[in-house]
């Protein structure tokens, strides 16, 4: 027997693959953009003294980075 079927039915019949975004979102470019103000903040604190206070609040806006990507990813603005 010969096989009939044709090239767009075996095209069809593969798995989707999931879309991969790379951080091409808001919520990555916004969590990046924080969390690089958190490493020039923590830079500076280690560069000037160190100052304990400025490297620990740094430290917070990291934190606050990583809030701010969830929130944005639950809210839609991220990738799945």
């Amino acid at each position: 027997m010969t096989d009939t079927s044709s090239a767009s039915d075996t095209a069809s019949a593969q798995p989707r693959v999931k879309h991969v975004h790379h951080g091409r979102t808001p919520a990555a470019w916004t969590g990046v953009t924080i969390a690089m103000i958190g490493f020039i903040v923590g830079g500076i604190a280690m560069v000037t003294g160190p100052n304990w206070t400025l490297f620990w609040i740094s430290v917070a806006i990291l934190v606050v980075s990583l809030i701010v990507t969830g929130i944005m990813r639950k809210l839609g603005h991220g990738a799945v």
